[in-house]
């Protein structure tokens, strides 16, 4: 009677530990952490970046391995052509669900592939909408290569993670596949991608180093390519985005030699469409908080405030008539109007888009709640 019970039990657990079998162990998978695309020659180039998980939780003893990720490359004339054909020098099962951001090419933002591509990675099962989305003029292939400072693990670089460096200063702000979506199928059917480029800044003791830097944006349409607005011609976008953020502005003072950078934090954005006689004009008003650190001479807080509203209103149109440029409704106003008032929006739209000129903001109001001088006061902390 003992044998047999202690056969039913043996059996029993043998059937639970059946639903196992088939799963891979973690130590015996492949993980990608981000994926490039380019097209050239009618054929898509994929470069795939595997990471060593080892690097993600180091201990205080430096991994005597400095191969934190390796690129493998491949072309098709599909995409999936491409993945394949790496699969088949792989030792390993590969694993999607950490893919943590996409680069593309500018070749591959011009060409008539772009939302495809960004489509067949929000269909793949393993992969997530959270996916950041980035472009770039520059080789994928090198960017991918590139290790985060004093070589951290490659999942805490600023691709992988942008929000981190974001807080101290959100120049642009980075957008994922599922915002990507939304921003295409919604008023104005265009969104700005993050453009990647390779900063050469840096050095180590023994050699020069490189980091990635988000540097401009490049604008997809539903219809194709637009475009990129670059440098400090993309300034404007950081004032105008609706959610926190910190930037800083630098400007001469009065005596017309010395500069003074300011933080600006506490950044408040309302946009307001106005309708009158079937034309549509924006009222913009942005208040924020200022900081100032060091300086030289005299300077008061009606000097700081003036200069940083010519210098803000400044950044804001240059990128409004950049954005003219390219047939760019780059601050999203025809969304603003189809929220507030989708009749009026429906009267004047065209494929979308709502007509806009240099005249279209009426008003752009900046306020400087307040400025703060820091741990002192306005005056020099130590005098000649």
């Amino acid at each position: 009677m003992k044998k047999k019970i202690l056969l039913i039990i043996s059996l029993s657990a043998t059937l639970l530990l059946s639903g196992c079998w088939d799963v891979s162990e973690p130590q015996r998978m492949y993980y990608i952490l981000g994926v490039g695309i380019d097209f050239k020659d009618d054929e898509y180039e994929i470069f795939m970046q595997i990471i060593d998980f080892s690097n993600v939780a180091k201990s205080e003893q430096p991994n005597p391995n400095p191969t934190q990720a390796e690129i493998g490359r491949a072309k098709g004339k599909t995409m999936e052509e491409a993945f394949f054909k790496l699969y088949r020098s792989i030792d390993q099962k590969v694993f999607w669900g950490h893919m943590t951001y996409l680069i593309l090419s500018e070749e591959a933002m011009k060409s008539e592939h772009a939302i495809p591509i960004i489509d067949s990675f929000l269909r793949h099962r393993e992969t997530r909408y959270q996916i950041w989305a980035y472009c770039t003029q520059e080789s994928i292939e090198e960017i991918l290569l590139v290790t985060p400072i004093i070589n951290k693990s490659l999942t805490a670089s600023k691709l992988s993670n942008p929000l981190t460096s974001g807080a101290q200063e959100s120049f642009i702000e980075p957008i994922n596949l599922r915002k990507s979506i939304i921003g295409l199928n919604e008023p104005s059917h265009e969104i700005s991608i993050p453009l990647v480029t390779i900063n050469k800044n840096w050095q180590t003791t023994d050699q020069s180093a490189e980091e990635t830097a988000l540097t401009g944006v490049g604008i997809l349409s539903k219809d194709g390519f637009k475009g990129f607005i670059k440098g400090e011609a993309a300034k404007g976008l950081q004032w105008m985005q609706e959610k926190k953020s910190r930037g800083a502005v630098t400007f001469k003072l009065e005596d017309g030699e010395d500069h003074l950078t300011v933080d600006l934090v506490e950044i408040n954005l309302d946009v307001e469409p106005i309708v009158k006689n079937n034309q549509v004009k924006f009222e913009i008003d942005i208040t924020f908080d200022a900081t100032i650190n060091g300086f030289k001479g005299k300077v008061t807080s009606d000097e700081i405030r003036k200069n940083i509203i010519a210098e803000v209103k400044k950044n804001i149109k240059t990128a409004y008539e950049e954005g003219l440029k390219l047939d760019v409704d780059i601050y999203r106003f025809s969304e603003y109007l189809y929220r507030k008032d989708i009749k009026a929006w429906k009267k004047l739209e065209n494929n979308g888009k709502i007509p806009l000129d240099e005249d279209s903001i009426s008003k752009l109001d900046i306020q400087v709640n307040k400025v703060n001088p820091g741990r002192k006061t306005f005056a020099e902390t130590i005098e000649e």
